[in-house]
């Protein structure tokens, strides 16, 4: 929660005060520049990572593999280019860090440890709470642990053979 607060009210602010210094300094015109620029360049890095990683998933897929590794890739990717198309310099920075490929499987390392650590915690402080019951939507095994699902017809002899939908 205190992540998306400082995404949405406080980098707007930093961001803004940060343009105003640098075009101050630069000029306001060069920052403009600047600001367009990184959103082309950071449009053309993004599709061209986004081609490659979609190849590499497609090539795992046709093997009969996992592409879990692409997956998280190209989720970085578009959250690059969000960030390369929002207005700024802070998140244009961002923005790059994510579009390359060693920066990128860095923060995604990170990412993922992180949430791992979040869900074993997660899991763990659950187990005392009251919604720890039984699962209402388990499914039912029988002695051996299998697993048998369907609807089945039950014709009786003694009626007069209408079938019985249970």
């Amino acid at each position: 929660m205190r992540i998306l607060f400082l995404l949405f009210a406080i980098l707007p602010i930093i961001e803004i005060a940060l343009l105003v210094k640098v075009g101050g300094i630069i000029g306001g015109w060069n920052t403009i520049g600047i600001v367009i620029l990184t959103a082309f360049i950071g449009a053309y890095f993004v599709r061209r990572e986004g081609i490659q990683t979609l190849q590499t998933a497609q090539m795992k897929m046709q093997r009969g593999e996992m592409p879990g590794k692409e997956m998280v890739d190209g989720l970085m990717l578009a959250v690059a280019g969000v960030l390369m198309v929002t207005p700024g310099l802070i998140t244009d920075t961002l923005g790059i860090l994510l579009v390359l490929p060693g920066t990128r499987h860095v923060i995604a390392q990170f990412v993922s440890k992180n949430m791992q650590l979040r869900v074993v915690t997660a899991t763990s402080s659950q187990q005392g709470s009251p919604f720890s019951g039984a699962d209402p939507f388990a499914q039912k095994r029988d002695e051996n642990g299998d697993v048998y699902e369907g609807q089945y017809t039950e014709k009786s002899q003694d009626d007069d053979d209408t079938p019985r939908i249970r």
